[in-house]
């Protein structure tokens, strides 16, 4: 269930991004300008949008990075942890034998 949700919120936002993208392309070729300007507007547009995606890509891909590295140290830790817990069992287990 939670798969759905999660799909349909992408869907929401890929479909928002589209619409946007459309809206800006149609005003574009609508606006009473010369081919030439309107392609270089498009050219700009789309360079614009590109650099931006690049951008949120980077970013998520640092906070993604940041979050399997916490995840990584609290596994360590947890490991840690339980080795220790481990070995004072089997030395009190063994002192009792």
């Amino acid at each position: 269930m939670s798969d759905n949700n999660s799909n349909s919120g992408f869907a929401f936002v890929a479909g928002a991004l589209m619409g946007a993208a459309a809206g800006v392309l149609a005003g574009l070729l609508f606006a009473p300008e010369p081919g030439e300007e309107t392609r270089r507007k498009l050219s700009d547009k789309s360079k614009e949008i590109t650099d931006d995606l690049f951008d949120k890509f980077d970013d998520l891909k640092e906070s993604m990075t940041d979050v399997l590295e916490d995840i990584k140290e609290g596994a360590e830790e947890t490991i840690d942890t339980v080795k220790k817990s481990t070995s004072a069992i089997i030395e009190e287990v063994k002192s009792k034998a």
